[in-house]
């Protein structure tokens, strides 16, 4: 392993240990090939991670090796770093780190942090959600083209309630779609916006999509995964690298190239020039904040309409109108007369 380099970041030195420690075994990247991709498209990094807490996920020796979750800020941070408190979904309190500018980030990937996992809210206004996180989860049985085709049926939605939407791969099977929202609420009622959103598009297209919280009733459809919104809950954030060895990114697109785009071939050797050339595709998200109202409509018709909340994931305690957090094949059958 050669000498650490330091590095002048957003006024900042970052040490980098070990740089050409090989972090992505396919074509050989490294720590420093890593760190030089984020910089290389750190304007559209920061406009999607300025000021949000993350969640640190370690993988001291790149993609091929163990990893481990950090809730909190190891010790010996330099003193420049800037935190904040969050809670896990347990209720938990940790000292998060907050993406301030681009010398955050080298100093978290330098910590083998390959990409972010961030909260939907920004640490100088914790208290209100300022995005919906629509997640097309590709189940069992499930292809690519289905997810490309739930994406499509959530843009018609999103178009229909007259909401603007943005697209992006996850870096692995799936597809993301994010709204950026105006800051009004909690991600309580966010959640429950996007618990709407995902019944609303099974009921348009139940042979295609699930908004079946238990695996057991979803079948080979599409999964909207309403809990990615729950309180609390981090998402793999934008233009953040996998860990699998061809460092896919997760990548935010345009529309248009949904049906085109091949996932496995956005990584970090690609990015940087497709950026270079056609630019940011989410450059116009934070201009244009979307409200809730279009979103709380459908929550109040679901409501009118007697159905109750979806379930929460165990590790959050019972919550006010949830059905019976037991799958239904486990749940008690009523005695017969």
């Amino acid at each position: 392993m050669s000498e650490g380099v330091e590095l002048q970041v957003a006024g900042h030195t970052v040490v980098v240990t070990s740089p050409d420690k090989v972090f992505f075994q396919t074509r050989g990247d490294t720590k420093l090939d890593l760190i030089e991709y984020y910089l290389s498209v750190g304007d559209a990094v920061m406009r999607q991670m300025h000021d949000r807490p993350v969640l640190l996920q370690r993988f001291p020796n790149g993609a091929h090796g163990s990893n481990f979750f950090q809730k909190r800020i190891p010790e010996g941070a330099p003193e420049w770093l800037q935190t904040t408190t969050v809670l896990t979904p347990n209720g938990t309190p940790s000292r998060a780190l907050v993406i301030a500018d681009m010398a955050h980030m080298v100093w978290a990937v330098n910590l083998g942090c390959l990409g972010f996992h961030s909260w939907p809210v920004r640490a100088s206004n914790q208290d209100m959600c300022d995005e919906l996180r629509i997640d097309l989860d590709p189940g069992p049985g499930t292809t690519y083209s289905m997810a490309q085709e739930t994406a499509h049926e959530t843009k018609r939605l999103l178009d229909d309630l007259g909401v603007a939407g943005y697209i992006k791969t996850s870096g692995n099977r799936g597809l993301h779609v994010y709204v950026r929202l105006q800051p009004t609420h909690d991600s309580y009622a966010v959640r429950s916006a996007a618990v709407a959103l995902a019944r609303e598009l099974e009921r348009r297209r139940p042979d295609l999509i699930t908004a079946a919280w238990w695996k057991e009733e979803r079948g080979e459809r599409i999964f909207i995964d309403f809990n990615q919104n729950a309180p609390h809950k981090t998402v793999f954030a934008p233009w953040s690298v996998r860990a699998l060895d061809h460092a896919p990114v997760s990548f935010p697109f345009p529309w248009e190239l949904l049906d085109t785009l091949q996932p496995h071939e956005m990584t970090i050797a690609t990015v940087p020039a497709w950026v270079d050339r056609h630019g940011d595709a989410w450059a116009a998200m934070n201009d244009h904040p979307q409200p809730m109202a279009p979103f709380l409509e459908m929550v109040h018709a679901d409501q009118s309409a007697g159905l109750q909340d979806a379930p929460w994931p165990p590790v959050y305690p019972k919550m006010p109108g949830e059905p019976p957090r037991v799958a239904p094949s486990r749940a008690k059958k009523p005695k017969p007369n």
